[in-house]
């Protein structure tokens, strides 16, 4: 595997400065103690991926569900879709240990029965963002 920057777009990408991705990412950087950022990844075979976060040593992927508004059903497609995302990415890079999914807590309804149950089997770290900090998506049975 390989990873890069686009030249000329800084190392967040397309998270401007008070994006809530951005502020998703800082958070959650504070959280688990390490700079995370948007990377590109280049897998064996050439298949390229953008993970929405990573931190330097490549050991954590995170993908963020940023949604705000009013819940749309269409959310729970997203989730399971980054979930699904980080378990390949996983299993497909040797340094990454940890697949990390972030969500609002709107999107967090997406995460109802089995969805959550699912993740926590899977080994998906589940952060719901306040606005502020994030916290852990209370384990649900």
């Amino acid at each position: 595997m390989s990873s890069s920057n686009t030249s000329g777009s800084g190392e967040w990408r397309r998270f401007t400065d008070g994006s809530i991705e951005r502020e998703m990412l800082v958070a959650l950087s504070h959280r688990v103690g390490a700079a995370l950022r948007p990377r590109s990844l280049t897998l064996a075979g050439g298949t390229r991926v953008e993970v929405e976060g990573m931190d330097p040593a490549g050991t954590v992927v995170v993908q963020l569900v940023a949604n705000q508004g009013a819940y749309k059903p269409s959310y729970r497609n997203k989730v399971m879709a980054d979930m699904f995302k980080l378990l390949w990415l996983r299993s497909s890079v040797p340094e990454v240990e940890r697949a990390v999914l972030v969500v609002t807590a709107l999107t967090a309804q997406a995460l109802n029965g089995w969805v959550a149950v699912a993740a926590a089997d899977l080994g998906v770290e589940v952060y719901v963002f306040d606005g502020r900090e994030v916290a852990s998506l209370p384990r649900q049975s």
